[in-house]
């Protein structure tokens, strides 16, 4: 679960911003869920003022939609847009594995697959938030390796627009397993040097955001 007392000390507004990103992209709130201040500052054991703002903030960034007298409403990304997403990313996260297969310095491949295991531990412990951050931490990692700043930018944009609805419902199944053990195969695949292999993994997976991801069979 990503919601709950926050455990760390720093920016409140910060820490629950991310909390709930994360619950509305995993689906832990899913579109239509309405979202109070009062509600989420008891959930978190805060003040509700980091929360307002928090909430504020991500109307700014379309997460959520103020409903008037009533709170925050978490917005809905339609089916045909996240099929979009999905293309967009595939397109431009795929290709550059042709170009990172047997180029990726020692060190770089250790902490890439440091950060593939705290995927697949995240996953195993039904952490959904942990398993977000570990995911895109990774993902913009790997793309890094490339030097093209923009591509990061745009892909962690693209990422924010996401929703992953049928996430939560995944948690503890051989699906959810076997989708973040393919980080650890990409990375093998790099390491060998199999750049046609690792393209068509890169894309395999992402394509993933509009089937199990979205509560779809594949």
């Amino acid at each position: 679960m990503a919601i709950g007392p926050l455990r760390t000390a720093g920016n409140f507004r910060h820490l629950v911003e991310d909390a709930v990103s994360s619950a509305i992209v995993s689906g832990e709130f899913p579109p239509g869920t309405m979202l109070t201040a009062p509600t989420l500052a008891a959930r978190f054991d805060v003040s509700a003022t980091p929360v307002r703002e928090a909430l504020l903030n991500l109307e700014k960034r379309g997460f959520v939609e103020i409903a008037r007298n009533k709170g925050f409403r978490v917005t809905e990304v339609s089916r045909h847009d996240l099929e979009q997403i999905v293309q967009i990313r595939q397109w431009l996260e795929a290709p550059p594995m042709r170009e990172l297969a047997g180029r990726i310095p020692g060190d770089r491949l250790a902490a890439l697959r440091a950060e593939a295991e705290a995927i697949v531990t995240a996953a195993a412990a039904a952490d959904l938030r942990a398993y977000l951050d570990a995911d895109t931490t990774f993902h913009l990692h790997l793309l890094s390796l490339t030097g093209n700043d923009r591509l990061v930018t745009l892909v962690g944009d693209l990422r924010q627009q996401t929703r992953l609805v049928g996430l939560a419902g995944l948690l503890g199944t051989p699906e959810l397993a076997r989708s973040s053990a393919e980080h650890q195969t990409l990375l093998d695949l790099l390491s060998d040097d199999k750049p046609a292999a690792a393209e068509e993994l890169m894309r395999h997976h992402i394509g993933h955001v509009t089937g199990w991801w979205s509560g779809r069979s594949e």
